[in-house]
């Protein structure tokens, strides 16, 4: 990470001096002998933010935003890959910008506290307080806590909106074909995968393949929640505990290699890539593959092109021998947004957040005018198309901070956009139990330098560890030895500095 070089004229939180003055306001009666009233103009800003295909500037949301707070902004954007080495650039070289938003995973939480503690970051905790009401009514305080560092707020953050994403995707009309129904459980679904082998229902010959991953997520969405494995960490007996020191990793192990060996699993989904296996789902070769309900569009469209009569749904969340079942479900923040010491114009970005957290302006921002943009029916918003797609498809990158009690509402109206992506998240977090859904407890966490330094590359040592053990190229006897590595990579100081925190999560 590039070490940050912060100047004295960085530091400076006063208004810049040179920006012009309105026009005197109307001058009142002379017997009053009162002086004209001057009215400050509002300074024009700049943000910096994520990459998006559109420009910011011409976004029909940007000139919302500045009839609706009074500040004309000028967007900048990171760039779509490698953001976190400009950001640092930028950062360490003081830039001038009055806001900057970023993504809300780890990495990015890893830069903000590090600037944070570097001086690189205004505190906006007296800012808020302030100047901020809408920021306080709209941001709750858990979610605020979140984001403060060494028990100061440098940040604004936009917590997600918690769904589950990934599950099983099925060939329905193989499924049809054969007779059968939608597995239910561990067993069922190697009952499937056999008659998918041997029946071949979709006509693929040696080229077949039952059920195909990817070779970078061994621990497959639904499966894992068979075995009490749903997220990176769970909770067993009060503690969180990574997937590889839970004991029924073994368990979970043992299952894939048992598809393995039978051929009910890719034989290729060491080296599989996203797009390999997403081919070889929608080409019509493979009958089940782990999919977001966002992709499925995309899959379905693809599949139709060469097989215009199949079917595609999920399947239900797994049950395993003792019960256990779930999906992951996301939580955590979408965006950081947060005020560089070298901004010229701190009190005013905080205004200009605050104000785009107007109860209207933040639902016009969101999802845009009723009976232009979207219609209201049944308590669910439905967009109008295209315009809605045209004029509010990019508004979630403008947000800084959101209505938290009703957003979760406004948003459904972005996956009503195709009747197949609602479908399909509805499945999944819908008519699904709720109880399936499995809320990632670490995605609210606040930041944890070792859990944050450590995460990607033990992640990376788990799933590697995971391939060889299903190929056959490492013996799970040696389990405990690996194990072992692991908690001196960093997993051990990771395991305590998360239990640390997990009790007062709770309170």
């Amino acid at each position: 990470m590039a070490a940050l070089t912060l100047t004295a004229t960085a530091c400076s939180t006063k208004s810049d001096p040179t920006t012009p003055a309105a026009a005197p306001a109307t001058p009142a009666p002379a017997a009053s002998g009162a002086a004209p009233a001057k009215v400050e103009a509002k300074p024009a800003l700049k943000s910096l933010q994520i990459w998006q295909k559109d420009d910011y500037n011409t976004y029909p949301v940007a000139k919302l935003l500045e009839d609706k707070t009074g500040y004309k902004v000028q967007y900048d954007m990171l760039p779509q890959d490698k953001p976190q080495d400009k950001l640092n650039i930028l950062v360490a070289s003081a830039e001038p910008y009055d806001a900057i938003t970023t993504g809300g995973g780890s990495e990015f939480k890893a830069l903000y506290a590090d600037y944070a503690k570097k001086g690189a970051l205004t505190d906006l905790g007296p800012l808020i307080d302030k100047f901020g009401p809408n920021i306080k009514a709209s941001v709750s305080q858990a979610t605020l806590d979140a984001a403060k560092v060494d028990g100061k707020l440098y940040a604004v953050p936009t917590v997600a909106v918690s769904f589950a994403g990934t599950s099983l995707m099925i060939r329905q009309d193989w499924l049809d074909k054969l007779g059968l129904k939608a597995p239910t459980t561990l067993d069922e679904l190697t009952a499937v995968l056999k008659a998918f082998k041997e029946k071949d229902p979709g006509g693929n010959g040696d080229k077949n393949v039952p059920f195909t991953i990817k070779g970078d997520d061994p621990l497959v969405s639904n499966i894992s929640g068979a075995f009490g494995l749903t997220n990176y960490y769970n909770d067993i007996d009060g503690k969180l505990v990574p997937r590889i020191l839970d004991p029924n990793f073994k368990e979970y192990i043992n299952y894939m290699t048992d598809l393995f060996k039978q051929g009910l699993l890719d034989k290729e989904f060491g080296v599989n890539k996203d797009a390999t296996m997403k081919e070889k789902f929608s080409s019509g070769r493979a009958g089940v593959m782990p999919l977001h309900w966002a992709d499925v569009p995309v899959i379905a469209d693809a599949l139709k092109k060469t097989q215009p009569d199949a079917k595609i749904n999920y399947i239900p969340a797994l049950k395993g021998k003792d019960g256990k079942y779930g999906v992951s479900a996301s939580s955590g923040f979408d965006r950081i947004t947060f005020i560089p010491k070298a901004s010229k114009h701190p009190e005013d970005a905080i205004k200009w957040i605050n104000a785009k957290l107007e109860k209207d302006t933040f639902k016009t921002m969101a999802i845009g005018e009723e009976g232009k943009h979207y219609t209201f029916k049944d308590g669910s918003y439905m967009p109008i198309l295209p315009i809605f797609t045209d004029e509010r498809n990019q508004a979630n990158n403008f947000l800084m901070g959101v209505d938290e009690k009703n957003y979760p509402t406004y948003w459904q109206a972005r996956v009503r956009k195709d009747p197949r992506l609602f479908e399909a998240w509805e499945f999944l977090n819908i008519k699904q139990p709720a109880d399936t859904r499995k809320v990632d407890v670490l995605g609210i966490s606040p930041f944890m330098p070792e859990y944050s330094k450590n995460f990607q590359q033990l992640n990376t040592m788990v799933n590697d560890y995971a391939v060889k053990l299903v190929f056959g190229a490492e013996n799970i006897t040696g389990l405990e030895a690996f194990q072992t590595k692991y908690k001196a990579a960093g997993g051990d100081a990771s395991l305590k500095e998360i239990n640390d925190w997990y009790p007062t999560s709770k309170k």
